[in-house]
C-alpha cells in the first residue's frame, strides 16, 4: 500500500513537499524504483519524476526539472518530492507509484502499484 501526504494550498513561488508511504517494508526489502505522476483537472495523468532503489538515477519531465527534487529513504520506506517555486500550473492531484523493477519507463503501464494521491493546489 502507498500513501501520499503533504499536499497542500500554497501560493507561487512556494515550496511542499510530498511524501509517499510504502507499507510492509516493502522498499527496504526490494529493488524496485519509484515515481510520482499527477494529474489537472481535466487532463491525463502525466510522468513527472522517477527515482531508481539506490535513489542515484532520477529524471524529471522537462516543466520540473531545476524546481523539484525526488528522494527516497529506504530504511524508512518512504519516497519525497520536494516542490519549490511553484506555479499555477503545478495544481493537481500528485499520485506515487511503485515499479518492481530497478528501471522503469515514464508510462502508466509499468507501474503495478499506485497511491491514492495527495491534492496540490497553487494560487496566482
Amino acid at each position: 500500500q502507498l500513501v501520499e501526504s503533504g499536499g497542500g494550498l500554497v501560493q507561487a513561488g512556494g515550496s511542499l513537499r510530498l511524501s509517499c508511504a510504502a507499507s510492509g517494508g516493502i522498499l527496504s526489502r526490494h529493488t524496485y524504483s519509484m515515481a510520482w505522476f499527477r494529474q489537472a483537472g481535466g487532463k491525463e495523468r502525466e510522468f513527472v519524476s522517477f527515482i531508481d532503489y539506490t535513489g542515484q538515477k532520477t529524471e524529471y519531465v522537462d516543466s520540473v526539472r531545476g524546481r523539484f527534487t525526488i528522494s527516497r529513504d529506504n530504511t524508512k520506506n518512504t519516497m519525497f518530492l520536494q516542490m519549490n517555486s511553484l506555479k499555477p500550473e503545478d495544481t493537481a492531484l500528485y499520485y506515487c507509484a511503485l515499479c518492481r523493477l530497478t528501471y522503469c519507463s515514464h508510462g502508466m503501464e509499468s507501474y503495478a502499484h499506485w497511491g491514492q494521491g495527495t491534492q496540490v493546489n497553487v494560487s496566482s
